[in-house]
């Protein structure tokens, strides 16, 4: 199930914002929808095998429906090497959750996977026949089912049988087909006759007779239709005839079963086990309201001072995982634009206690766990366009790439196997040095800021301002994708072992060449002497020269300011032809050949490379970059910069040169003030723009601007959803804040040593005041939100009723 289940990222809906003041008035909640939400995450691994080395399931599975089909058959299934598998039922999840626990395989069955449930009703009739005798008719009324199985990725074409089993009889009916669908309302009617005919003086005292009611059941079987090939079995129920004992009609919810419920008769070998740890969540997700003391609360964080007394600092140090409490604020800070000040401010907390800039950020803190989630959050599409053209490349052709003398299978080249694991090597390097003007935006700003504080904290190092941001954008991030693909749905199965050793080589070459501090020595940091000799290859100036721009690129940007110390970034420079500024006639002489340069800060042309500007554009007053229609002066591959003054129109040499030059432009003025939303594609000529016939020159532009930043993709994040995992999170740390807030008191009251470092040592507590009065905001807080909950649960508890929708049967009926 690992791979048929990817985790979301994010919520399938965004919750609407809430107001940071707003009360719910008393009883609101009972009228309105409270969403139950479940998550699983784990990492599991092969007995005699490191723990993280089989598979890392290092993001939530997004399980609101996807527990609702596997409610009491299994919820995971992980699958060995079609050797077996591990099942655990979803009651048994919280017994397992955080927790590291052995698990057997089972065989693997397809007759066993089974998930969905079924909705029954039975009644006992009386039919009188002809000659007025009386016979007992079992009425089945098959209305629906739901959460049946995706079939090879689609909806299946289910129906069901529906059987009356006894010692002597078999009598069995069929639904008609549904077509496409994981949830067929099938309303269907069968009859049958439970026993034999009997005198008309019973009719008053209407009983099946008992031999037969206890030897007697309802088998329901649902397959999906499989056309030209066999039908493939979903699941079945058995549902004794005995339950109308007591009660003429009976209706209830049954969850599918495996066949004979998944039992096997004969022994089967031991085929060994599996360690798994599982951390399995329930939030009830009240409406968006009552968060919002909370929301406001830890959006204020990133203006705290100091950091570690903000409310999201210190719900990473209360939780026993600090993993648990990152995603959820990452998301909740990016949805709000919060994430890069307060990542920024606790790297600097990070940078504090650096003392060597060559393990510069290489430490699993709160800080660089910020960042990962943050990259693997709005990174996909950015590695999407960058890797895996190049991974699907290595993933499906059969080149070996093995360079170790000792792992070559017979007949292998070890001369060619270089020269392939080279070509993938520069292949994939040239294509992500290249790719800055792709990389997101959040990415950018959060590296400058890692940049700028890099430099001021080892001001004699020339080097870590780039070690500072390459350590994540190849360390943490290429490196990573590249060698498990898979889990960047990159690629949609893991690798096979010869390309995952391909991968290997190539991920280690490509983070070494990302590493500003090791290209700037005169030896590699490879332990193996196979890998320092192919390494050997790429230590050129060229390489070198490549990983500095491309850093330079991602880490410059105008949304900060300067610092005054750092010189601007060259960015990109060509011949183009630009038309004269004030002109209001059309002609060619109103067109130049100009040098253009673009930086960091301005945007300049020049008669020639080298000479002094003629004109200079601060990057600051861009206010829009878009295409201009041909029709404006009869040229193509046209373009304008609209800024403070009069618009610059230039012509590109082709098509692929302007819409270079209209993404970096786009780039490094995508977050100035002002920029405009509507523009003029056409030109103002002879008293009206030619688009809209407007005579106006200041009047509003009528068009909407198109031109944006490519790589930002929007970002769909359930805020609601986040803050009440925030608060369970805060709910299950109590013990640990009250610790937390007995540490401030003490420090207060006491300068020296700490008396009790084994309770208070591992808080980071630099202003016990501050963090003492978040502590209070928070408890409060969660006091408040207490009281919903509990109610809701009591609400939930007293309303689910067995054999309903929501808490169906399991199993055979009583």
């Amino acid at each position: 199930m690992a791979a048929a289940a990817p985790a979301a990222a994010a919520a399938s809906s965004k919750a609407p914002a809430a107001s940071a003041t707003a009360e719910p008035e008393a009883g609101d909640q009972d009228s309105r929808e409270v969403r139950v939400l479940q998550s699983l995450r784990g990492k599991i691994c092969k007995r005699g095998l490191d723990s993280n080395c089989l598979l890392n399931l290092d993001q939530s599975v997004e399980m609101d429906h996807f527990l609702g089909l596997y409610e009491a058959c299994f919820l995971i299934l992980f699958y060995l090497f079609s050797v077996g598998k591990v099942a655990i039922k979803k009651e048994d999840l919280c017994n397992h959750s955080g927790k590291e626990t052995w698990f057997s395989l089972q065989p693997v069955d397809s007759n066993s996977e089974v998930q969905g449930k079924v909705h029954l009703e039975l009644k006992l009739n009386e039919l009188i026949t002809e000659n007025g005798t009386v016979c007992q008719q079992l009425v089945v009324h098959i209305k629906a089912c739901h959460g049946l199985p995706l079939i090879n990725g689609q909806s299946c074409d289910p129906y069901a049988t529906v059987s009356l089993v006894g010692p002597s009889r078999n009598d069995q009916k069929k639904t008609k087909v549904k077509k496409k669908t994981s949830n067929p309302q099938f309303n269907e009617i069968f009859y049958f006759e439970v026993t034999r005919s009997s005198s008309y003086t019973r009719k008053s005292q209407f009983q099946v007779e008992e031999e037969d009611i206890e030897k007697l059941e309802i088998r329901i079987d649902l397959w999906n239709n499989g056309n030209l090939v066999q039908d493939v079995f979903l699941g079945e129920i058995k549902v004794p005839v005995n339950v109308l004992r007591t009660d003429s009609s009976h209706q209830a919810w049954y969850l599918l079963q495996p066949r004979d419920n998944g039992n096997k008769s004969s022994k089967t070998d031991d085929l060994g086990s599996l360690r798994l740890n599982i951390c399995y969540t329930e939030d009830y997700v009240l409406p968006s309201e009552y968060y919002g003391p909370l929301k406001t609360l830890l959006l204020k964080s990133p203006d705290v001072q100091p950091i570690s007394a903000s409310a999201a600092y210190i719900l990473s140090e209360i939780c026993r995982d600090k993993n648990d409490a990152v995603l959820p604020l990452v998301r909740l800070l990016l949805h709000h634009d919060k994430l890069v000040p307060f990542a920024t401010a606790v790297a600097e907390l990070d940078l504090k206690d650096t003392q060597d800039a060559n393990t510069i950020f290489r430490g699993n803190s709160l800080a660089t766990r910020c960042l990962d989630e943050m990259m693997k959050i709005v990174g996909g599409h950015y590695l999407k366009v960058t890797l895996k053209p190049i991974l699907d490349e290595i993933c499906d052709s059969s080149k070996s790439c093995e360079i170790d003398p000792i792992k070559l299978k017979e007949g292998d080249n070890v001369e060619n196997n270089k020269e392939n694991l080279r070509y993938y090597v520069d292949k994939l390097f040239n294509t992500i040095v290249k790719s800055s003007m792709s990389c997101p935006t959040v990415m950018c700003d959060i590296f400058y800021s890692l940049r700028q504080m890099a430099t001021q904290r080892f001001p004699n190092d020339p080097h870590v301002q780039y070690s500072a941001v390459s350590s994540f954008v190849f360390l943490r991030f290429f490196a990573v994708a590249v060698v498990s693909p898979h889990t960047f749905h990159l690629r949609p199965h893991h690798p096979d072992a010869q390309t995952i050793r391909t991968l290997t080589l190539i991920s280690k070459t490509i983070q070494t060449l990302g590493s500003w501090g090791s290209l700037s020595k005169s030896k590699s940091s490879f332990k193996e002497t196979f890998m320092c000799e192919f390494f050997k290859m790429f230590q050129e100036e060229g390489y070198i020269i490549a990983v500095k721009k491309f850093l330079d690129e991602i880490s410059s940007t105008e949304t900060k300011e300067s610092s005054g110390t750092s010189e601007p970034v060259h960015l990109k420079e060509g011949e183009m032809y630009k038309r004269a500024q004030g002109r209001t006639r059309i002609g060619k002489k109103n067109f130049k050949k100009r040098w253009f340069c673009l930086t960091s800060r301005e945007l300049t042309y020049h008669k020639q490379p080298g000479k002094d500007a003629i004109y200079t554009i601060p990057v600051k007053n861009i206010l829009a970059v878009e295409k201009l229609e041909e029709s404006s002066f009869n040229k193509k591959n046209m373009f304008q910069v609209i800024h403070t003054e009069k618009p610059l129109y230039v012509q590109a040499n082709n098509c692929v040169e302007a819409n270079e030059w209209i993404d970096v432009l786009c780039r490094v003025s995508r977050c100035n003030q002002n920029r405009l939303s509507f523009y003029h594609p056409s030109v103002y000529l002879n008293g009206n723009w030619l688009c809209c016939q407007e005579t106006g020159e200041n009047t509003l532009g009528c068009k909407p601007c198109t031109a944006g930043v490519p790589a930002d993709i929007q970002i769909d994040i359930d805020e609601d959803r986040e803050t009440e995992r925030i608060y369970s999170l805060f709910t299950l740390s109590l013990l640990k804040l009250q610790k937390m807030e007995e540490a401030c008191g003490t420090i207060a009251v006491y300068q020296g040593p700490q008396k009790e470092p084994d309770d208070y040592s591992n808080f980071v507590i630099e202003d016990s005041v501050t963090t003492f009065k978040t502590i209070q905001q928070i408890k409060s807080i969660i006091e408040k939100l207490d009281e919903p909950h509990e109610k809701y649960r009591k609400k939930r508890s007293s309303s689910a009723k067995y054999g309903s929708k929501e808490n169906p049967i399991v199993g055979k009926a009583s």
